[in-house]
């Protein structure tokens, strides 16, 4: 997850770990897959993060293959955003 919480929003400017998008990682001896989502399906901004997450998850040491899984259920909310972050946007 650390790897992941490197990843910014590129328009709330909150790593993807903590923005509640990750919904999961399973990691076998080479291969990760990551399940994520979009706090919206019409997210202009799916194929970037997609391909941040690909590369940042390449990066790890012993990582041979990176599965992505968007899923849409279920759906994203504001409630899944870290509580340091809540308060910050004005959500508590």
């Amino acid at each position: 997850m650390t790897t992941l919480r490197q990843i910014m929003d590129p328009e709330l400017h909150i790593n993807i770990a903590d923005l509640g998008l990750i919904y999961g990682v399973d990691i076998s001896p080479t291969t990760v897959t990551v399940t994520f989502t979009l706090t919206s399906p019409g997210c202009i901004l799916a194929g970037t993060i997609h391909k941040l997450i690909e590369k940042a998850v390449k990066k790890v040491s012993g990582v041979k293959e990176v599965k992505l899984e968007l899923v849409w259920d279920p759906a994203w909310t504001s409630d899944k955003i870290a509580p340091k972050y809540r308060a910050e946007f004005g959500f508590d």
